[in-house]
């Protein structure tokens, strides 16, 4: 009789016990320190994170932005994930290390790049200069925040796809073809049920990553274009606010578990429409 036969806790045991001390407890922690008013427990500290104007913007920033970078990361990376896992292996295995490679930098440096491109003598305003147009002020503002995370989590977005479509058999598309099924009905019936769950996976790290970096919109938004992120930072660091930190965490955690309870179940509706067609 094995181990794990015998004492099948046994093995998971270790992986429990880190999972709680590093995780859960912390968690529970910070929950608790979030309604801790005084000496009492009260929501009196959420209440007014939602009163505060400068709270609702950043969140709605936030959220907004997240959003919007995760839906063109989609839109952008679904195309171009099909076309890389129609590739020959040579060419396939080329361009995702190219794709990989920028997650091999580091984010700061990605970020400071990106100043050179957005800055007022940036290459942007220089070329828009030479052609005699006025320049636009892009850097600190809320598009710079989007260019930057967009460009940072697109690699994120492209290998979960690319997964997905490399699973696919060519078979299953050239058999919809002599069925004389259209392009718009492979889209549908074909492709989005059984990429699904990259699209989930892809749309999770993004939105997340999105929600929870710091770096990209303190750098490229200032401190006039807060995010969650950036108004934990100033809670915490700043104002001192340890307790107003702790409640701008606890909105960032229940925000992304609550999106991604929707994404998930979005794409369990679309994995699961192929068997409820039959």
């Amino acid at each position: 009789m094995t181990l794990y036969s015998k004492w099948p806790w046994f093995l998971v045991l270790p992986g429990l016990i880190f999972l709680v001390i590093a995780f859960i407890l912390p968690i529970a922690v910070l929950f608790a320190n979030s309604l801790f008013d005084g000496s009492s427990l009260s929501l009196i500290n959420y209440l007014n994170f939602v009163q505060d104007p400068v709270s609702q913007r950043a969140y709605l920033r936030t959220v907004k932005i997240a959003v919007i970078v995760t839906l063109l990361a989609m839109a952008f990376c679904y195309p171009a994930a099909y076309a890389v896992s129609r590739l020959s292996s040579k060419w396939r295995i080329l361009l995702i290390a190219l794709i990989i490679l920028p997650l091999m930098t580091n984010s700061v440096a990605r970020t400071f790049s990106w100043m050179v491109i957005l800055g007022r003598q940036g290459l942007i305003n220089n070329a828009l200069k030479l052609i005699g147009l006025e320049p636009l002020r892009i850097l600190y503002t809320e598009n710079a925040v989007f260019i930057g995370l967009l460009h940072l989590f697109i690699p994120l977005m492209m290998l979960p796809l690319i997964s997905a479509f490399e699973n696919i058999p060519e078979d299953v598309e050239l058999a919809a073809r002599n069925l004389g099924a259209s392009e718009w009905q492979i889209f549908l019936k074909i492709f989005m049920p059984l990429t699904a769950e990259g699209l989930a996976i892809g749309g999770i790290l993004v939105f997340t990553g999105c929600v929870t970096a710091y770096v990209t919109p303190a750098i490229l938004g200032g401190s006039r274009h807060l995010m969650l992120s950036t108004l934990l930072y100033q809670k915490a660091s700043v104002t001192l606010d340890w307790v107003g930190a702790t409640v701008v965490a606890v909105v960032m955690f229940i925000t992304t578990l609550i999106v991604i309870y929707f994404i998930r179940l979005v794409s369990g509706t679309q994995r699961s429409k192929p068997a409820g067609s039959q």
